[in-house]
């Protein structure tokens, strides 16, 4: 299993940026791993969203289903998919500071089957898709790295 966690300060507003997150209809415009993304169902972020993610992979792009199985507006959304080869779990969490807040990015990705044995050699990759990954959401929120 492979895991990156980051997380960010902003100075946009907890709501904002949750309804921005939460809509993985942005996902390509903050993460650099993404071609695109398109919704199946729903409008936007919401309990009963789904988005079709087309992510870089070799030898050719994988597109994922995302079921958001989890959303607590403006707190956390968590969206999961899950192919023959792997499973993948996000969750965003945003936490209010006034008029601010920190966003906490925290993904897992999970090899299936017969390619478990592959599981150190992806610990390495998704760390570096995880750091450009985390450089484009301190974009995406006009955000900083946070002090923990």
């Amino acid at each position: 299993m492979a895991k990156y966690t980051t997380t960010v300060s902003s100075p946009k507003p907890a709501d904002e940026v949750f309804d921005y997150l939460s809509d993985l209809r942005n996902f390509a415009e903050w993460d650099p791993g993404v071609v695109a993304s398109e919704q199946v169902t729903g409008d936007g972020g919401g309990s009963d969203a789904s988005f079709d993610v087309t992510v870089k992979s070799f030898p050719s792009p994988m597109t994922l289903r995302y079921e958001t199985v989890e959303y607590e507006r403006p707190n956390t959304v968590r969206a999961v998919a899950e192919s023959d080869r792997l499973v993948s779990d996000d969750r965003i969490t945003v936490a209010a500071h006034g008029d601010s807040c920190t966003v906490t990015y925290d993904a897992e990705l999970r090899l299936k089957g017969a390619l478990r044995f592959a599981d150190p050699f992806l610990k390495l990759a998704f760390n570096r898709i995880g750091d450009r990954a985390a450089a484009g959401l301190r974009t995406a929120v006009d955000g900083r790295p946070a002090r923990t």
